[in-house]
């Protein structure tokens, strides 16, 4: 059985099959450069047999970390920014309902995230929020200065302490860091915080489904195991050796290449189920962090349908022709809700009396992709059976397995972030950190 469906025949307008087929060896080619580890950035891929090597002793300590800070806390603060909060963030709004505000409950602690931005208002309001509850930190960093999460994290810490003690404080506050060097990795040594470690192999935004995201989502009341197991099975789908007609993730990659090569700069991921829309978060930072770089590289935005149809609608439909679409579809519902026929019919919807809401979303999903592919907009469909711990684990193995093919089509390193760096320079200058002053001074000239 497949776990994931690709379809690529509705680029036919832009492209003809023999232009994907085209890249059909170089997809080979990619795939064997990840898995003998030959190719560029070749330190960094520790994530393609990562799903096979998680054993079951550390998903047993994971859930036993787990289980502590569930006992310990209401709310559970992670500290992380980039790939270390975006994965966790997306399985956790993919598995939780959709109204958490309004359904209480009584046993998973409520997970929320810090350290992804410098807004003082949103540190004060989660300040402010966390007074009426118990809480838990756990804070992801390799190194432990990292600007943004450093900050929260020592906002944080001070709360921690201040309410408890630094000795129950130090119970909990779990960090999730280097082996063996760097600033956090000796703070949770000298306190004595619980650790996991981030492999030095796996850059963030391949870190998912490492503790960075398995430890969060576990308190969460997540199936961990399920997800990786998911992981796991799209890791052999997708291993060397698998031919190019049943890889899916070679098929996207050499799809998508062939699409860029005629022109079309631009992909919109879409789905219509708004529980995904942080998947498409991650998917963002996934691809635009892999391949945007030297000049090159496909960019990377999304829509949650059918809302933004009432408004990126319009410029999808009839903007300019350099975009196209991968949608997300999901086969089956969750739930169950049917349309009740109206005696007045005032609304003129009793010709879907008796049919599902899923049966609409899916007519919606179908005709909206017959008219953005009229329009110009080429679209690729990718089709999971249904929205839980082991299809969404192995979408996201899907995905990062087609980002590093589809990076070493493209010619470029994709576990590298040359141009994250750029804008610390600048900041760190602007607020007088000692050994900038030169550049302070040159900045401040320029503003």
């Amino acid at each position: 059985m497949e776990i994931i469906k690709i379809d690529t025949s509705k680029t036919s307008e832009a492209i003809a099959a023999s232009e994907i087929s085209a890249l059909s060896q170089a997809a080979v080619d990619a795939n064997k450069l990840l898995h003998n580890k030959q190719g560029k950035g070749n330190d960094f891929l520790g994530w393609v047999n990562l799903p096979s090597s998680i054993t079951t002793a550390e998903l047993a300590e994971i859930d036993r970390v787990a289980k502590s800070l569930r006992g310990k806390a209401e709310v559970v603060v992670a500290v992380g920014i980039g790939g270390s909060y975006l994965g966790a963030k997306a399985v956790l709004e993919a598995m939780s309902n959709s109204f958490p505000q309004l359904v209480k409950k009584e046993s998973d602690p409520v997970v929320v995230f810090a350290g992804e931005n410098l807004s003082e208002d949103y540190t004060c309001e989660l300040l402010d929020a966390l007074k009426n509850y118990s809480f838990a930190v756990i804070v992801i960093s390799k190194s432990g200065t990292t600007t943004e999460p450093a900050i929260a994290f020592r906002v944080l810490r001070a709360e921690v302490e201040k309410r408890y003690g630094k000795k129950e404080a130090a119970e909990r506050i779990v960090a999730i860091t280097d082996a063996k060097r760097g600033a956090l990795k000796k703070l949770a040594t000298d306190e004595g915080y619980d650790t996991f470690v981030i492999p030095d192999d796996v850059g963030g935004r391949f870190s998912v489904l490492t503790p960075v995201g398995l430890l969060p989502l576990a308190v969460a009341g997540v199936n961990v195991a399920e997800l990786v197991r998911g992981a796991q099975d799209m890791e052999k789908a997708t291993a060397d050796g698998v031919s190019f007609e049943k890889n899916p993730s070679m098929q996207y990659a050499a799809a998508r290449n062939a699409l860029y090569n005629k022109g079309y700069k631009i992909e919109i991921l879409a789905s219509y189920e708004p529980k995904l829309q942080y998947i498409a978060e991650w998917w963002k930072q996934l691809y635009g962090e892999s391949e945007g770089k030297e000049g090159k590289g496909i960019f990377p935005a999304s829509v949650t349908l059918t809302a933004d149809l009432h408004s990126m609608g319009q410029y999808i439909q009839e903007g300019e022709r350099t975009l196209f679409e991968t949608v997300i579809s999901v086969a089956k519902p969750k739930n169950k809700v049917v349309v009740e026929k109206d005696a007045d019919d005032l609304d003129g919807l009793n010709f879907l009396a008796g049919k599902r809401i899923g049966e609409i979303n899916h007519m919606a999903e179908l005709g909206v992709t017959i008219a953005h592919v009229d329009g110009g907009v080429p679209n690729i469909r990718i089709e999971i059976p249904e929205i839980n711990e082991y299809y969404i684990g192995a979408l996201l193995y899907f995905f990062e397995k087609a980002c590093g093919i589809s990076g070493y089509i493209l010619g470029v390193n994709p576990f590298d972030q040359p141009g994250v760096e750029a804008y610390k320079k600048n900041m760190f200058a602007l607020l007088d950190k000692p050994g900038y002053e030169k550049e302070s001074a040159e900045i401040r000239k320029r503003l």
